[in-house]
């Protein structure tokens, strides 16, 4: 999935039965749907969000209660929401003590999260929080600042900027388009750096060397 023209993140739900065994099983959902997504650096935050929205329907509402987890961007948020059937049982944040169990969870998210909040229906309870990403849309591309200096990269380069713009709508063509762009970038890297007498294959190597170092160290860090 090309970051350049940018990913696109569907909203998905999952039922579940609200029970402690099923928490870890809801995390590795998460982590498999954010690493798709490439909101590597949201991961840890979002599966301590999971756990405790979980939790609290067990403890508040009951193990054994029907429930969803829906996940989908609002704007550039990741937003994550537990739907159950009880409107009653309302989650508040509390000044725990020290040594006091009660209210640790939505204290946890409250701390994480840039907002989060319940809403009640004739049904169903939701509530929800969500999480900066760091995204310029909700579409946009993954990669973190070396991403974005590279487009800004792009946009200047001849006939780079149409086809970043083209290939943020979609399209094979327009994707195609968008990494010969950026191929013809990298070549007159490779051009400047023998011109002024450096060695193109070793610096590709380095090059290599760094990326595949820093990936491996972000797939990492999301486990």
């Amino acid at each position: 999935m090309g970051c350049m023209a940018g990913v696109l993140r569907k909203p998905w739900d999952l039922p579940f039965i609200a029970r402690p065994e099923e928490v870890a099983a809801l995390r590795r959902v998460m982590r498999l749907h954010l690493g798709l997504w490439g909101l590597y650096d949201v991961i840890d935050d979002a599966q301590l969000c999971v756990s405790e929205l979980v939790a609290n329907v067990i403890t508040h509402v009951g193990a054994g209660t029907p429930a969803t987890l829906a996940v989908s961007m609002s704007d550039t948020r990741l937003r994550i929401e537990v739907h159950d059937p009880d409107a009653r049982a309302l989650p508040v944040l509390v000044a725990a003590g020290a040594g006091s169990e009660a209210g640790r969870g939505i204290a946890l998210i409250d701390a994480v999260a840039v907002q989060w909040g319940v809403q009640l229906t004739p049904e169903k309870k939701v509530t929800w929080c969500e999480l900066a990403t760091g995204l310029s849309s909700a579409d946009g591309p993954c990669g973190g600042p070396r991403v974005t200096r590279v487009e800004a990269l792009l946009i200047e380069y001849p006939g780079g900027g149409a086809s970043l713009a083209q290939s943020a709508t979609g399209g094979v063509l327009a994707v195609v388009a968008a990494e010969h762009a950026a191929v013809d970038l990298i070549a007159d890297v490779l051009h400047w750096l023998r011109a002024h007498g450096c060695d193109a294959d070793t610096a590709l190597d380095r090059a290599q060397t760094h990326f595949e170092a820093e990936i491996s160290e972000s797939e990492g860090n999301s486990k």
